[in-house]
């Protein structure tokens, strides 16, 4: 029996599976692109809880 957190379990592994915010994520745009050719510096997630701060966050962490 898996004892993860159902939060973990249920976070999207790509941006595929990653939902909202296509205007900075969306197949070329600006935030994918960076992460694509790895010239992504640093980043500062601001807003409220349950947006997709964390996801996303592990989203570049596994793609970088």
């Amino acid at each position: 029996m898996e004892t993860r957190p159902l939060a973990d379990k249920m976070r999207p592994a790509n941006f595929d599976e990653f939902f909202g915010q296509e205007e900075i994520v969306g197949e070329g745009k600006l935030l994918r692109k960076l992460i694509e050719i790895d010239q992504l510096s640093s980043l500062v997630f601001w807003g409220p809880p349950g947006v997709g701060k964390t996801s996303l966050a592990h989203i570049i962490a596994e793609s970088t």
